[in-house]
């Protein structure tokens, strides 16, 4: 019996660690370009570079920044 609530735990905990997992977003602006995005992976600094400071919890909240930051307009 032990055994079997161990077991289902287990595979309850490894199946909503993704759950868990926050998503970030960057503005970035493109090197070549200079046209400002939001990208969902950390810019490396070379291709896209970091418009911003921050990081942000959704895509809207960067969509905001990105509408505000100078580097972007």
């Amino acid at each position: 019996m032990i055994r079997k609530v161990l077991a289902a735990a287990a595979v309850v905990t490894l199946v909503s660690i993704p759950a868990f997992a926050a998503t970030q977003y960057w503005v970035a602006k493109d090197a070549t370009t200079k046209k400002c995005s939001v990208v969902s992976t950390k810019p490396d600094g070379k291709k896209l570079t970091d418009a911003g400071t921050k990081t942000y919890d959704s895509q809207a909240n960067a969509e905001k920044a990105l509408k505000l930051l100078k580097d972007c307009k």
